[in-house]
């Protein structure tokens, strides 16, 4: 009987023994099947960052793993602990981008060497032969944004040019379209003759030496205009740049050889004759000084009115329209140096340099910046070394 009691309970003992050992080991395979399947939807990256797919189980390539997954190179040891489990790699972020152009768009590198494409291509131009285009192809460099070509003057499709159409003068037309359309019915030109040089009232005769012999194109605007008849060169251009509505209308006045008001708006007293005929007589595009206030200069916007410190002096305006029609580009007599208030502000006339900062409309600084970056990449040469 001892016997039998003996034998039951080792059976039953026998039997929960395996009852447990085959539960032990399903449950660890279970632990295994759940362990291998955690890997099995990723995003594989190779050494350099790319997408490479997505696969079961990849251990090749460094991985971006879904959460809560583990590596698939720990699942040879799965009884270490799992915080030693976490992945070792990193992706290093990369670090900010050096700016290449400052704020305005200009190349921050102003090397004063041709790019090795223009080097090439004007390597076989001889000393004081002109270069074609050469003056824009570099400011193209400089600058990406620069848009070739802009019409020189207004002509009869004035009113098609969407970017000086929606501006009030100086930036735009706005409200001069019948001023404008009857001084060119009258002028009937809106062509360039072949040369071009001087601005304002600044005189030619006796300056040969230093600022050239020659002088086709005059830009200059009511208050800044030659009111000496003799003074103005035979063979040359007027040409308006029109700041203010006024200034439109007293062109007509000059085209029709109507009587000039002096209470017409001007802050100074203006010619009251040009001694040119209307075949003679341009009007600047306003898009040139649009382009160098806001584009080149980078002064303030001002809903797009004229205001204090955002209107671009005429030697700025003309090298602006200049990098757009001419060749190549030299200037001479530009740079106001305020650090010398009692220095003359013009080779041609006694104003002192203090006198500049009188002014309300420039930014000379900002001038000056904008000449210089155009000096140092070889946009432009400056003859008397004054920028």
């Amino acid at each position: 009987m001892g016997l039998l009691v003996f034998m039951r309970n080792l059976l039953l003992a026998l039997c929960l023994f395996l009852v447990l050992g085959f539960l032990y080991y399903s449950a660890w395979k279970l632990h295994l099947l759940r362990w291998e399947d955690s890997n099995s939807v990723v995003l594989s990256f190779d050494s350099v960052g790319h997408t490479i797919g997505s696969g079961r189980r990849e251990r090749k390539t460094v991985a971006i793993v879904l959460p809560l997954s583990i590596p698939s190179h720990l699942a040879a040891d799965p009884g270490k602990d799992r915080a030693q489990k976490e992945p070792t790699e990193t992706m290093a972020a990369p670090g900010p981008a050096i700016p290449k152009y400052d704020k305005l768009g200009f190349l921050l590198n102003l090397d004063s060497k041709l790019p090795p494409e223009l080097a090439s291509k004007y390597a076989n131009f001889s000393e004081g032969v002109c270069k074609p285009g050469y003056a824009s192809a570099l400011m193209t460099v400089i600058f990406p944004k620069f848009l070739k070509p802009a019409p020189m003057f207004l002509d009869d499709s004035f009113r098609k040019w969407a970017r000086i159409r929606d501006f009030v003068p100086p930036f735009g037309i706005k409200g001069q379209d019948n001023l404008i359309k009857a001084i060119l019915s009258a002028t009937k030109e809106y062509r360039l003759t072949p040369a071009l040089d001087r601005l304002n009232s600044a005189p030619v005769k006796g300056f040969e030496k230093d600022v050239g012999g020659k002088t086709t194109l005059r830009i200059t605007y009511p208050e800044g205009a030659i009111q000496k008849m003799e003074q103005y060169e035979k063979d040359s251009l007027f040409v308006l740049a029109g700041f203010k509505w006024q200034d439109f209308k007293w062109l007509k006045y000059i085209v029709y050889k109507e009587k000039v008001s002096a209470s017409d708006g001007f802050w100074k007293s203006v010619a009251t004759r040009v001694p040119r005929e209307p075949h003679e007589i341009r009007i600047l595009n306003p898009y040139f000084i649009q382009e160098a206030a806001f584009s080149f200069i980078g002064l303030p916007f001002n809903n797009g009115l004229m205001g204090r410190g955002n209107i671009p002096t005429l030697g700025s305006v003309a090298i602006t329209m200049a990098l757009h029609n001419c060749d190549e580009v030299a200037v001479a007599g530009f740079g106001y140096d305020m650090s010398s208030p009692n220095a003359p502000l013009h080779y041609y006339e006694n104003i002192k340099m203090s006198a500049i900062k009188e002014s309300w409309t420039h930014n000379i600084q900002r001038e000056k910046e904008f000449l210089r970056k155009l000096v140092k990449a070889r946009v432009i040469t400056d003859l008397t070394s004054g920028i």
